[in-house]
């Protein structure tokens, strides 16, 4: 795990080299003020010598000085370590993620890797930084204390010795019972993010069914059950303080005592024994500072672990060692597919799929709701790979074929159209970013989209909200018809891109594709049967199952499903005999 996070480090290795370069010459300076007080004590009081005690004080100011700039210039290196570690670390899994199959991202879900971007990484930046300026200079300061005090006294640094093991298993102890809590904590957090994150996106659904306080409540659900989680490893973290109070103020009672019978005697001095002191407390207060930046290690080690299952996932689609680039023609060919989303399912969502589709022609695919018409298409470009059997494109296993080659050949509008925050124009060109403005405008006549766009104000350069809430719905599937154009495709799948569109338009941008883009092979999915009435094929899906295939004609004839669909929707008036 730690081996995966360490590779996100990168150029900040410097920084935390240097980090730590510098917190051990604060440590250092700081292990000569003690002994310095005691020379003053022992000599400088003792004899009454001013000239003495003005020479320590100045080497002692010296010191401390020397100690404030390592401590800044360490403390200034560690947060460009830590900050710019987490900046890899952010970019890293993003990348990643950029990888990722659909399968990989249902496995983690939405909200858990915004929260593993986010908060977990947030974690890991603060423990980082902590670790840099606290877990190094800690035992820095424990060992070269260690050292002077033994150096002072033998007998009473034996003390520290009795102390330490205390404190360790204490701080073990802890540890180990409260690292479950904070795995919980964080999958609790993936479920009050996917909350947040259903009701800003179906907020308008939320006010028309007046259902504000029941989502309050099940937010204050969610929220409740991390604040039960975090009590609980709360009560566990709380020890820590007494118990490491205990052990401090225990040893240093100890020492007063052993300490004064040694001066008593003459075998120690005032100044030694207060400088032992001194390095004691330096010690102790290591250890309490180390106990406590053990909690913060304890709660990012959750994240780290979350973070690196992300950096590790490897994803379930992959080019093969010899890739093909080019794709000659827009041909498909389904034989005896089978698929299923989750491998432990007991039912496949799609069972012995086998058609053939020509360059060029147009397909219609409709079928209810859970007949697996979108999970056919998503085969093509390969978003998923088939459970069993192969898909062709152009007489090739999609297998075969470049990842980028592939999808960079067939456009798809999916059922859920999404636009981004920016102009009309910016997004139209995610499907040719060179394209000049009178190809955007072309393509988005083809999709019956410039004679809305022409009405407003900036034209092409409206702005569009996150989404494309301010343009309506059937104006947002023309706009990503449009963009999928734009790619010059040798196949195009439309997933019910037509459903918020008007029949008359619907037929218009048919229309449009039948005269303008002949030779591109042309699959529409849709609940409507004027959609594809005059496609060259129909595929008729139920239960994941072919139903039927044939025209129009042939369909009404022969497929009872098609004739049903059919004869409801002339009833309906959504379709003009």
């Amino acid at each position: 795990m730690y081996k995966t996070l360490a590779k996100s480090m990168r150029q900040y290795i410097k920084p935390s080299i240097l980090t730590m370069i510098f917190l051990a010459g604060e440590v250092f300076a700081e292990m000569m003020i003690p002994y310095l007080m005691a020379k003053v004590l022992d000599r400088g009081f003792e004899t009454k010598d001013i000239q003495y005690i003005i020479q320590i004080g100045l080497l002692m100011a010296v010191i401390a000085l020397i100690s404030m700039t390592c401590g800044i210039l360490g403390g200034k290196f560690s947060s460009d370590a830590s900050a710019g570690f987490a900046a890899n670390l952010r970019e890293d899994i993003y990348r990643n993620i950029q990888r990722f199959s659909f399968q990989n991202i249902d496995r983690f879900s939405t909200p858990s890797l915004i929260t593993r971007l986010t908060t977990d990484i947030t974690n890991i930046q603060f423990a980082f930084q902590m670790v840099l300026k606290t877990v190094i200079r800690a035992p820095f300061m424990i060992v070269f204390a260690f050292i002077m005090a033994a150096y002072t006294n033998l007998k009473l640094s034996m003390i520290i010795l009795a102390v330490i093991p205390f404190l360790g298993a204490a701080l073990i102890f802890l540890i180990y019972r409260v690292h479950p809590y904070f795995v919980k904590v964080f999958r609790q957090y993936d479920h009050l993010n996917q909350t947040v994150q259903e009701v800003i996106n179906g907020v308008r659904v939320v006010k028309s069914f007046v259902r504000e306080e029941k989502e309050i409540d099940r937010f204050k659900e969610a929220s409740e059950q991390i604040k039960q989680v975090f009590m609980k490893s709360e009560k566990l973290i709380a020890l820590n303080s007494p118990i490491m109070q205990i052990a401090v103020y225990s040893s240093l009672l100890v020492v007063y005592w052993f300490g004064a019978k040694f001066v008593v005697a003459g075998s120690m001095t005032p100044g030694t024994l207060t400088s032992f002191i001194m390095y004691m407390l330096q010690i102790l207060n290591s250890l309490m500072m180390f106990s406590m930046i053990f909690v913060m290690i304890v709660i990012s080690e959750a994240s780290c672990e979350r973070v690196a299952e992300v950096l590790t996932e490897k994803s379930t689609l992959t080019n093969p060692e010899n890739p093909v680039t080019t794709i000659e023609n827009g041909e498909i060919e389904f034989k005896n597919v089978s698929f299923k989303y989750y491998p432990e399912a007991q039912e496949a969502d799609l069972t012995n799929i086998s058609f053939k589709i020509e360059s060029g022609q147009t397909i219609g695919i409709i079928g209810g709701t859970g007949s697996g018409k979108s999970s056919l298409i998503q085969l093509i470009p390969r978003l998923y790979d088939t459970t069993q059997g192969e898909v062709y494109v152009a007489g090739r296993n999609v297998k075969e074929y470049d990842l980028v080659t592939l999808r960079d050949q067939i456009a798809m509008v999916l059922q859920k159209n999404t636009l981004f925050s920016g102009t009309i124009l910016e997004n139209l060109r995610w499907g040719d970013k060179d394209a000049s403005l009178a190809e955007v405008k072309r393509m988005a006549s083809l999709a019956q989209a410039d004679q809305f766009v022409s009405t407003f104000p900036e034209e092409y350069n409206t702005i569009l909200d996150q989404g494309g809430n301010n343009v309506s719905g059937g104006q947002k599937q023309r706009l990503t018809i449009a963009r999928a154009l734009l790619k010059k495709p040798k196949i195009l799948i439309l997933d019910d891109s037509t459903s918020a569109v008007d029949t008359k338009t619907d037929a218009k941008i048919r229309q449009a594709f039948k005269e303008e883009i002949p030779n591109t092979t042309k699959i529409i999915v849709a609940q409507r049967v004027s959609s594809i009435q005059d496609a060259d094929k129909i595929i008729v899906l139920d239960e994941g199952k072919i139903n039927g295939i044939g025209t129009h004609e042939e369909l009404l004839a022969n497929n009872q499903i098609y004739q049903e669909v059919y004869e409801s929707q002339v009833k309906g008036g959504r379709i003009s005999e």
